[in-house]
Protein backbone atom coordinates (compact mmCIF):
# COMPACT_ATOMS: atom_id res chain seq x y z
CA UNK A 1 0.00 0.00 0.00
CA UNK A 2 1.27 3.18 -0.99
CA UNK A 3 0.60 6.25 1.18
CA UNK A 4 1.03 9.79 0.71
CA UNK A 5 2.33 11.17 3.68
CA UNK A 6 4.51 9.39 6.56
CA UNK A 7 2.21 10.23 9.55
CA UNK A 8 -0.24 8.94 7.94
CA UNK A 9 1.80 5.28 6.87
CA UNK A 10 3.00 5.14 10.57
CA UNK A 11 -0.85 5.32 12.04
CA UNK A 12 -2.29 2.81 9.60
CA UNK A 13 1.23 0.49 10.82
CA UNK A 14 -0.54 1.30 14.56
CA UNK A 15 -3.68 0.19 13.89
CA UNK A 16 -3.33 -2.48 12.06
CA UNK A 17 -1.83 -4.42 14.88
CA UNK A 18 -4.56 -4.10 16.60
CA UNK A 19 -6.55 -7.63 16.56
CA UNK A 20 -8.78 -8.44 13.64
CA UNK A 21 -7.33 -5.06 11.65
CA UNK A 22 -5.94 -5.44 8.05
CA UNK A 23 -4.62 -2.17 6.47
CA UNK A 24 -7.70 -1.99 4.38
CA UNK A 25 -9.21 -1.04 7.89
CA UNK A 26 -6.64 0.47 9.67
CA UNK A 27 -6.78 3.40 6.55
CA UNK A 28 -10.09 4.10 7.03
CA UNK A 29 -9.86 4.08 10.53
CA UNK A 30 -7.35 6.87 10.24
CA UNK A 31 -9.02 8.55 7.86
CA UNK A 32 -12.14 8.67 10.02
CA UNK A 33 -9.94 10.45 12.81
CA UNK A 34 -8.66 12.52 10.11
CA UNK A 35 -12.03 14.20 9.45
CA UNK A 36 -13.02 14.30 12.92
CA UNK A 37 -12.34 17.98 14.74
CA UNK A 38 -8.76 17.74 16.96
CA UNK A 39 -10.58 18.06 20.07
CA UNK A 40 -12.52 14.64 19.24
CA UNK A 41 -8.93 13.33 18.26
CA UNK A 42 -7.06 14.33 21.02
CA UNK A 43 -10.15 12.87 23.77
CA UNK A 44 -9.62 9.78 21.90
CA UNK A 45 -5.93 9.24 22.63
CA UNK A 46 -6.05 10.70 25.54
CA UNK A 47 -8.53 7.93 26.66
CA UNK A 48 -6.16 5.27 25.31
CA UNK A 49 -3.38 6.98 27.40
CA UNK A 50 -5.67 7.22 30.40
CA UNK A 51 -6.69 4.01 30.13
CA UNK A 52 -3.15 2.35 30.53
CA UNK A 53 -2.01 4.56 33.07
CA UNK A 54 -4.91 4.49 35.65
CA UNK A 55 -6.30 0.50 35.07
CA UNK A 56 -5.42 -1.71 37.68
CA UNK A 57 -6.44 -5.25 38.14
CA UNK A 58 -8.03 -5.67 41.53
CA UNK A 59 -5.93 -7.24 44.16
CA UNK A 60 -8.70 -10.02 44.79
CA UNK A 61 -9.73 -11.52 41.74
CA UNK A 62 -7.57 -9.86 39.19
CA UNK A 63 -10.81 -8.80 37.11
CA UNK A 64 -9.96 -5.18 35.12
CA UNK A 65 -11.09 -2.37 37.51
CA UNK A 66 -10.50 1.30 38.36
CA UNK A 67 -9.89 0.40 42.07
CA UNK A 68 -7.73 -1.82 43.71
CA UNK A 69 -10.71 -3.98 44.93
CA UNK A 70 -13.29 -4.29 41.95
CA UNK A 71 -16.86 -3.96 42.87
CA UNK A 72 -18.25 -7.18 42.40
CA UNK A 73 -14.90 -8.39 44.93
CA UNK A 74 -16.52 -5.28 46.86
CA UNK A 75 -20.49 -5.65 46.50
CA UNK A 76 -22.06 -7.01 50.01
CA UNK A 77 -25.19 -8.35 47.46
CA UNK A 78 -22.60 -10.55 45.60
CA UNK A 79 -22.09 -14.43 47.25
CA UNK A 80 -18.63 -14.60 48.43
CA UNK A 81 -18.49 -18.41 49.11
CA UNK A 82 -18.82 -19.11 45.35
CA UNK A 83 -15.68 -18.53 43.39
CA UNK A 84 -15.95 -18.81 39.77
CA UNK A 85 -12.58 -18.88 37.47
CA UNK A 86 -12.02 -17.92 34.08
CA UNK A 87 -9.50 -17.07 31.70
CA UNK A 88 -9.95 -13.25 31.52
CA UNK A 89 -12.29 -10.12 31.78
CA UNK A 90 -14.22 -10.65 28.35
CA UNK A 91 -15.74 -13.91 30.39
CA UNK A 92 -16.52 -12.29 33.33
CA UNK A 93 -18.21 -9.81 31.32
CA UNK A 94 -19.88 -12.65 29.10
CA UNK A 95 -21.14 -14.60 32.61
CA UNK A 96 -22.82 -11.45 34.27
CA UNK A 97 -24.50 -10.58 31.05
CA UNK A 98 -26.48 -14.18 31.48
CA UNK A 99 -27.46 -12.78 34.91
CA UNK A 100 -27.65 -16.45 36.38
CA UNK A 101 -24.16 -16.28 38.20
CA UNK A 102 -24.27 -14.37 41.80
CA UNK A 103 -20.80 -14.87 43.22
CA UNK A 104 -17.30 -13.60 42.64
CA UNK A 105 -14.48 -14.45 40.20
CA UNK A 106 -10.99 -15.30 39.98
CA UNK A 107 -9.42 -14.15 36.15
CA UNK A 108 -6.55 -16.68 35.89
CA UNK A 109 -4.98 -14.13 33.02
CA UNK A 110 -4.74 -16.96 30.69
CA UNK A 111 -4.62 -20.79 29.79
CA UNK A 112 -1.97 -23.02 30.13
CA UNK A 113 -0.67 -23.64 26.80
CA UNK A 114 2.44 -25.45 26.51
CA UNK A 115 2.64 -24.83 22.41
CA UNK A 116 2.46 -21.01 23.56
CA UNK A 117 5.54 -21.24 25.89
CA UNK A 118 2.74 -20.40 29.16
CA UNK A 119 3.03 -22.45 32.30
CA UNK A 120 1.17 -22.70 36.00
CA UNK A 121 3.71 -19.70 36.54
CA UNK A 122 2.75 -17.23 34.11
CA UNK A 123 -1.00 -17.24 35.57
CA UNK A 124 -2.71 -15.89 38.44
CA UNK A 125 -2.87 -19.73 40.04
CA UNK A 126 -1.57 -19.10 43.31
CA UNK A 127 -3.55 -16.14 43.95
CA UNK A 128 -6.68 -18.96 43.82
CA UNK A 129 -5.04 -21.42 45.82
CA UNK A 130 -4.47 -19.03 48.36
CA UNK A 131 -7.93 -18.00 48.28
CA UNK A 132 -9.41 -21.15 48.79
CA UNK A 133 -6.62 -22.16 51.92
CA UNK A 134 -7.94 -18.81 53.45
CA UNK A 135 -11.10 -20.83 54.40
CA UNK A 136 -14.73 -19.47 53.31
CA UNK A 137 -15.05 -21.40 50.03
CA UNK A 138 -17.73 -23.64 49.62
CA UNK A 139 -17.53 -24.33 45.93
CA UNK A 140 -15.66 -23.65 42.75
CA UNK A 141 -16.99 -23.23 39.71
CA UNK A 142 -14.01 -23.60 36.90
CA UNK A 143 -15.51 -21.89 34.13
CA UNK A 144 -12.91 -22.07 31.32
CA UNK A 145 -13.18 -22.58 27.26
CA UNK A 146 -14.08 -26.55 26.20
CA UNK A 147 -10.93 -26.29 24.13
CA UNK A 148 -7.69 -28.10 24.38
CA UNK A 149 -6.04 -25.51 26.67
CA UNK A 150 -8.66 -25.20 28.68
CA UNK A 151 -8.93 -28.70 29.59
CA UNK A 152 -5.39 -28.52 30.56
CA UNK A 153 -5.63 -25.88 32.73
CA UNK A 154 -8.97 -27.72 34.24
CA UNK A 155 -7.22 -30.55 34.80
CA UNK A 156 -4.23 -29.18 36.93
CA UNK A 157 -6.28 -26.82 39.04
CA UNK A 158 -8.18 -29.45 40.07
CA UNK A 159 -4.83 -31.01 40.97
CA UNK A 160 -4.26 -28.55 42.85
CA UNK A 161 -7.11 -27.40 44.93
CA UNK A 162 -8.43 -31.00 45.71
CA UNK A 163 -7.12 -31.33 48.45
CA UNK A 164 -8.74 -28.16 50.09
CA UNK A 165 -12.27 -30.87 49.71
CA UNK A 166 -14.41 -28.07 48.19
CA UNK A 167 -17.07 -28.80 45.78
CA UNK A 168 -15.10 -28.51 42.49
CA UNK A 169 -17.92 -27.93 39.49
CA UNK A 170 -17.32 -27.17 35.84
CA UNK A 171 -19.74 -25.79 33.65
CA UNK A 172 -22.20 -28.17 31.51
CA UNK A 173 -21.33 -28.67 28.00
CA UNK A 174 -24.10 -26.94 26.51
CA UNK A 175 -20.73 -24.91 24.79
CA UNK A 176 -19.38 -26.93 21.62
CA UNK A 177 -15.86 -27.92 21.98
CA UNK A 178 -13.77 -25.53 20.44
CA UNK A 179 -15.58 -22.50 21.31
CA UNK A 180 -14.61 -19.49 23.15
CA UNK A 181 -16.76 -18.23 26.60
CA UNK A 182 -16.93 -14.89 25.09
CA UNK A 183 -19.17 -15.95 22.03
CA UNK A 184 -21.31 -17.68 23.04
CA UNK A 185 -24.93 -16.81 23.71
CA UNK A 186 -26.22 -15.56 26.75
CA UNK A 187 -29.11 -17.96 27.27
CA UNK A 188 -26.36 -21.05 26.25
CA UNK A 189 -23.95 -19.76 28.44
CA UNK A 190 -26.14 -18.55 31.16
CA UNK A 191 -28.15 -22.43 31.49
CA UNK A 192 -24.55 -24.02 31.44
CA UNK A 193 -23.94 -22.39 34.65
CA UNK A 194 -27.14 -22.99 36.47
CA UNK A 195 -26.38 -26.72 35.09
CA UNK A 196 -22.40 -27.22 36.34
CA UNK A 197 -21.57 -30.76 37.37
CA UNK A 198 -18.86 -31.85 39.55
CA UNK A 199 -15.66 -31.90 37.71
CA UNK A 200 -15.02 -35.34 38.52
CA UNK A 201 -18.15 -36.18 36.73
CA UNK A 202 -17.58 -34.42 33.92
CA UNK A 203 -14.20 -36.02 33.68
CA UNK A 204 -15.79 -39.63 33.27
CA UNK A 205 -17.82 -37.90 30.44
Amino acid sequence: MNFSSKLLEDAVNEFSKLPGVGQKTALRLVLHLLNKEKEEVNLFGNTLIRLKAEIKNCNICRNISDHVICEICSSNKRDKETICVVEDTRDVMAIENTGQYFGVYHVLGGLISPMDGVGPADLFIDGLVDRVAAGGVKEIILALSPNMEGDTTLFYLYKRLKEFNVPITTIARGIAFGGELEYTDEITLGRSIITRVPYETAMMK
